[in-house]
């Protein structure tokens, strides 16, 4: 049969489309002065509202003179931060303050807020059928407050520590009176839970005081007796006098041991002096002593004068010898005295032994002592600090209790907060306003009309023409061939396809726009015709009952149906068909497709055929966008996703995009692949006329090559002999020949099915 795209055929005329406007105007015109009438009644009838607002600040009132003496170190910073306001706005719209303003003002007694002191007989007419709720069912004091409630509006102001109280009411002075009284209320409030939790305070704290007081007696008492007992003496830098005494004595004893030692150098330094007969003036000891020093300046003198003599005498000469002989008595004084240096730095070392002997036996016994003491400090120590901590616990209670007795006796607890801004009366009603009522009853309605109109003319069809430079397509939808004779049809124009899968897969991607070229020509363009399929002739159909049943072909393909059968027991996620006859053949596919989606399998038919001709009976239009749209980074997988019209099956067609542009990004087949695999059961792909080559990337795991003849022909034979050579044995040749799909006629012979 033949059918038509209804998709792209006509287009929409401004000038008809807003042409309605002008004639519709008089209607257009009434009905916005309706509703614009019926805006200013309302709004001139309606009932007057006023509101007024008070503001409450949050801000400490403490003065400096009277604050607390622990707070009188703290900076001034916020007291309540967002959440500590908004937690104040539920307090102030509380129905515990509500019910004291209510109560004070005797809000009970208005008709604005007790419904059933004046209802009307339209009230009543709801009431007693059942319509409306009885308001006297409700409390007095409920339904007062659910008034207040819907008058009232608390809020914090942002960004500031103020709490604005709204309140709406049909008297104005009431509208004022109302916000004031719940700001007064709620800083009464805030002073009387002051006052209580001052009291309360000072009734904890009078007991606790006088507990404290006995126990820290009690701890100072058992210091003081544990002191006496341990006979803990303290001496300087709070220390206990026998660790003081200990510090002492070692370091006297360091001092001694050190003046030994010394005094055994020394001394030792003078023997070796004496014993190898070396020069004492290297001993400072030995050069400090005045005898050593006048002796050494007689020498000096001595030899001196033997110089002096040496000149004018010979050395045997009696004066020279008595001086020299003088010289060498001095020698041996000088070496006397050393001796006796020496015997008194020996004297000074054993007299320092002695008192290091003393000194250490004294440390020892002290060190004994100081162990005690400090086994007996450390008890000492926890009974002092119980007894500290005690104390100032202590302390701090009686200060606290003294504050809070005095701010008691005399009554003052300010609250942190005060009224900033008292409410005023208002003088103007913020509801209604009938500007502003009537301005937009008058835009809405007209812009309501306008659009309606619109619709209305695009409805009736008025504003549709034709869609200028369209071109449709006939589709011949015929159903496949089975295996009776062919009947004689009228010559039809057959196109050998050039093959989009060839184009995109399996050759090699150009480098240069002028390399694509050649396979831009081999690639008909997107808006070509489709191929000219000659209907069979009305008179041939006649012949058919008569004519002999054709000799099946034994290449062993299978029928669509076990196909399908195939397919969905192997859970193939990919079936990939080879067409080596062309365009007719590719009715496998599209009858595999369907059939396999009518199992209840979610199944997507991709065309890689340069003629559309897989896609086209599914969508009865090839200006759909596809494959190649994708793969010129056109579109998105959402935008080339098409419904079959004859099936639950999915399809993408070949696209409108240019093949050359599309042709350079096949190294995206495999990603676009991987993705349809992973959303659909199954991904059918028609790739026409291919080889091995160009359909390797289009395989992958759970794979199923299929070959669709129509006749057992050498073509067919040699397509399916190189794809088997070529890496594919388990290649399944399948036929459209005797498949009848439900409700469509018996196909013919070459000729694509719907």
């Amino acid at each position: 049969m033949s059918v038509q795209s209804a998709a792209a055929d006509v287009d929409v005329d401004l000038r008809q489309l807003f042409a309605s406007l002008a004639r519709n105007w008089l209607r257009i015109v009434l009905v916005v002065l309706l509703a614009t009438g019926l805006a200013f009644a309302f709004a001139s009838l309606a009932t007057r509202h006023y509101k007024a607002e008070t503001q409450v600040e949050i801000a400490p009132r403490e003065s400096i003179y009277t604050r607390p003496a622990s707070n009188n170190n703290d900076t001034d910073k916020p007291i309540l931060d967002e959440q500590g306001v908004a937690t104040q706005v539920q307090i102030i719209s509380s129905n515990e303050i509500l019910k004291q303003v209510s109560q004070k003002l005797g809000l009970e007694k208005l008709p604005e807020f007790n419904e059933a002191l004046d209802m009307s007989a339209v009230s009543r007419a709801l009431v007693l059928v059942g319509l409306k709720s009885d308001p006297m069912e409700i409390p007095t004091e409920e339904r007062v407050l659910k008034k207040m409630h819907e008058k009232l509006n608390v809020y914090g102001v942002e960004k500031t520590r103020i709490i604005a109280v709204e309140f709406s009411s049909e008297d104005p002075k009431l509208a004022a009176a109302v916000p004031d009284a719940i700001a007064a209320a709620y800083i009464a409030g805030q002073g009387a839970a002051k006052l209580e939790s001052n009291s309360a305070a000072a009734d904890f704290l009078a007991p606790e005081i006088a507990d404290l007081q006995r126990q820290v007696k009690d701890a100072e008492a058992k210091v003081a007796a544990y002191r006496a007992q341990s006979d803990l003496l303290m001496g300087g830098n709070n220390s206990v006098l026998a660790t003081q005494q200990l510090s002492e004595l070692s370091s006297e004893l360091s001092k001694v041991r050190a003046n030994r030692a010394a005094a055994e150098a020394t001394a030792d330094g003078v023997r070796r002096a004496l014993q190898n007969g070396g020069s004492l003036d290297a001993v400072p000891e030995v050069l400090s002593s005045d005898l050593i020093q006048r002796l050494r300046e007689r020498q000096v003198e001595l030899r001196s004068n033997i110089a002096d003599l040496s000149t004018t005498l010979l050395g045997n000469h009696p004066r020279i010898r008595a001086l020299k002989s003088q010289l060498s008595d001095l020698d041996a004084q000088i070496r006397s005295e050393a001796q006796k240096i020496m015997k008194g730095l020996l004297m000074q070392a054993e007299t320092a032994k002695a008192r290091e002997n003393q000194l250490v036996a004294d440390v020892n016994t002290l060190k004994a002592a100081s162990a005690q003491a400090g086994e007996q400090q450390v008890d000492l120590d926890a009974l002092q600090r119980d007894a500290t901590a005690k104390r100032q616990q202590l302390e701090l209670y009686l200060t606290n209790y003294r504050e809070a007795a005095s701010r008691q006796d005399r009554n003052y607890l300010p609250v942190d907060a005060r009224i900033a801004s008292k409410a005023s009366v208002p003088s103007e009603a913020y509801f209604p306003k009938v500007g502003p009522i009537v301005g937009a009853a008058f835009a809405a309605s007209l812009l309501i009309m306008a659009i309606v109109t619109l619709l209305r003319g695009l409805c009736s069809g008025r504003a549709m023409r034709p869609a200028s430079g369209s071109r449709f397509e006939r589709i011949d939808e015929v159903a496949m061939p089975h295996v009776a004779q062919a009947p004689v049809a009228k010559p039809f124009v057959r196109h050998e396809p050039a093959v989009l899968q060839d184009s995109l897969v399996g050759q090699e991607l150009p480098e240069r726009a002028d390399e694509a070229e050649p396979y831009a020509a081999a690639m008909p363009a997107m808006a070509e015709a489709p191929d000219v399929v000659a209907m069979p002739d009305t008179t041939a159909t006649e012949q058919t009952a008569v004519e002999p049943e054709p000799a099946r072909s034994t290449l062993g393909e299978i029928d669509i149906e076990k196909a399908a059968e195939k397919l969905i027991s192997s859970g193939a996620a990919r079936a990939i068909f080879v067409s080596p006859e062309g365009d007719e053949a590719a009715a496998s596919a599209i009858l595999v497709a369907r059939e396999v989606a009518d199992a209840g399998l979610r199944v997507l038919l991709l065309d890689l055929t340069a003629s559309g001709a897989a896609s086209r009976p599914m969508l009865d239009s090839g200006l759909f966008p596809g494959i190649t749209n994708l793969l010129a980074s056109e579109a998105q997988f959402s935008d080339v996703i098409h419904a079959d019209l004859y099936s639950d099956c999915h399809v993408i067609p070949v696209g409108t995009a240019d093949p050359v542009r599309a042709m350079r990004a096949a190294d995206r087949l495999p990603i676009i692949m991987q993705s349809l695999t992973t959303a659909y059961d199954l991904v059918v792909v028609e790739c026409g006329p291919a080889d091995a080559q160009g359909i390797g990337r289009l395989t992958g795991d759970a794979t199923e090559v299929f070959l669709s003849m129509l006749e057992a022909d050498d073509e067919v034979t040699q397509a399916a002999v190189k794809l088997i050579e070529n890496g594919y044995p388990d290649l399944t040749l399948v036929t459209p020949l005797g498949h009848e799909p439900p409700g469509n006629p018996v196909p013919r012979r070459r000729t694509a099915a719907a």
